[in-house]
């Protein structure tokens, strides 16, 4: 069932209208606003071999000027407790995002919800650089239960809509003008 998911997220990322327009139906206009500007500034997503498990997350998603691991859940209830396979999963998520730089990401679709159903958290890794390091600040950590165990709650992800303004609004590979091209190649 979480392919169906993973598809519509991975059709909203590859910047696709039809896949954002579908999440953000009932979504007010500035929501559905700032979920659009992914159009403009898409992801290249696509499954990962051996999907959930050693670390490569559902999906990936890559753009010129960053990349991320991404383990996508869903449920009825606003939290998911990792525990037994998920909490290997986040595990080898953390070591792989540490081992290559890469700021590997959950999203959380609550089902039944009118507005922006899915919510972002990230999974805390040391040695992050550049944009990924600037970009990690604002994106919510994967919280603690009382006892250190990671779990999902959907509440305290950042909403679908504010995570896809966040990374289209960044100028990135595109910022490099055909005076630099020309200055670069004399």
């Amino acid at each position: 069932m979480s392919s169906v998911y993973e598809r519509e997220l991975r059709s909203v990322l590859a910047g696709e209208k039809k896949g954002v327009d579908a999440i953000t139906r009932s979504c007010s206009e500035v929501e559905r606003a700032r979920a659009l500007q992914v159009c403009q500034r898409p992801f290249l997503v696509v499954r990962a071999p051996g999907s959930g498990s050693e670390g490569t997350g559902d999906i990936l998603a890559l753009r010129g000027d960053m990349c991320f691991p991404i383990e996508v859940k869903s449920s009825k209830t606003d939290k998911i407790y990792l525990s037994g396979r998920t909490k290997l999963q986040y595990d080898a998520l953390k070591t792989t995002g540490e081992k290559c730089g890469l700021l590997p990401l959950y999203a959380f679709r609550l089902k039944g919800v009118r507005g922006d159903s899915w919510t972002i958290m990230k999974v805390p890794v040391e040695g992050l650089t550049g944009k990924l390091r600037t970009l990690a600040r604002s994106i919510p950590e994967v919280p603690l239960t009382r006892n250190g165990s990671p779990y999902l709650n959907w509440h305290e992800g950042m909403p679908l809509h504010r995570f896809l303004a966040l990374i289209s609004r960044s100028d990135g590979a595109r910022s490099i003008g055909m005076a630099d091209l020309i200055d670069e190649s004399e």
